[in-house]
């Protein structure tokens, strides 16, 4: 059995006590051995139901505990830089929920606390290290494709409670912060490059403020990114890759099942029915659980963590001209 990082989680999320804790109670390398709440109830509640070790009452209290080698971070979006910064300053490593902060500048600020103290940070984006992912992007790099011109993709779900932090601007709600920033790091990643500028487009609801239908287009060097994310539609997720000599496409992207296997389909003829197209099946696996031991792995190594904080200033850079140009109405740049 090799040595295993031991974690402690901030908060009893719904992402972190459903999906992020129990798949990394399956890891290699991950314990989980300690959750914190500002309610003891709650997170001695959550302790019992999972078999975790220790409960606190308090982040501060989870922070001191000099056992714990790494924090994974699922508090609202307004919390991510803070109790990042302050776990980073009491010597553990973080795993941060997207996104990293509000603005690329706490993004920014995170990078001289990581070099500072001298632990690894990074932003939880999982579909960074997801098997389908690396797939589709040895598939764009290799030209079977031809040369990638074009990405499209849609994610949404319906959430209209006013109540829900996903719903309360000054914490950093909306579709683009929530879901949208999926999209924006996928183009990324599978064109290789940043954007140059983007077009945005808005509706807020009129209650909240919060974006709840946000639409973009990212002009890369090699080609365009157009995207659409709400949380007021229909439940959908779906990316289009277009090529000029095929087509690709990622089934569901993001919300990666962890319990059969993810499908990429191929279309390398262009017949509209459909007859030719290649299905490609990933091997089922549990994209959270991958997230957590090559994290780990980066701290037993001492290596570099699979997204770096860089990256995600780059990210947070888009998210800002999206919602630049959709208060401008013109193209803005990154």
């Amino acid at each position: 059995m090799p040595k295993q990082i031991r974690w402690g989680v901030l908060g009893a999320a719904s992402i972190a006590v459903e999906k992020v804790i129990p798949a990394m109670q399956a890891g290699r390398l991950t314990d989980v051995v300690a959750i914190a709440s500002r309610d003891i109830t709650k997170a001695q509640t959550a302790a019992d139901a999972l078999g975790i070790e220790k409960a606190y009452g308090s982040y501060e209290a989870l922070l001191a505990d000099p056992t714990i080698d790494a924090v994974y971070n699922p508090l609202p979006n307004h919390l991510h830089e803070p109790w990042t910064r302050a776990a980073a300053e009491a010597g553990k490593h973080v795993l941060c929920e997207k996104p990293i902060g509000l603005t690329a500048d706490e993004a920014r600020a995170l990078i001289a606390v990581r070099d500072r103290t001298g632990v690894k940070i990074q932003e939880a984006f999982m579909v960074r290290t997801h098997p389908q992912w690396l797939r589709t992007i040895d598939m764009c790099r290799s030209g079977q494709l031809g040369e990638l011109r074009s990405y499209v993709g849609t994610f949404s779900y319906f959430n209209d409670d006013p109540d829900n932090i996903r719903n309360v601007a000054a914490w950093g709600g909306g579709a683009l912060m929530d879901i949208g920033c999926y999209l924006i790091v996928t183009s990324r990643m599978v064109f290789g490059e940043e954007p140059t500028r983007v077009l945005g487009l808005i509706d807020r609801d009129p209650t909240s403020g919060v974006d709840t239908l946000t639409s973009m287009v990212l002009d890369f060097p090699s080609g365009q990114a157009t995207g659409v994310c709400g949380t007021q539609m229909a439940p959908y997720q779906r990316v289009q890759l277009f090529g000029t000599k095929g087509r690709l496409e990622v089934e569901i992207p993001f919300n990666a099942p962890p319990d059969r296997p993810c499908r990429l389909r191929v279309d390398a003829t262009g017949d509209l029915q459909g007859r030719d197209v290649e299905t490609i099946e990933i091997p089922t696996c549990d994209q959270y659980q991958i997230q957590g031991d090559l994290f780990s792995q980066a701290i037993l190594e001492d290596t570099d963590v699979a997204y770096p904080l860089e990256m995600s200033v780059a990210n947070m850079m888009v998210i800002e001209a999206v919602f630049r140009s959709a208060e401008t109405g013109q193209w803005e740049k990154v």
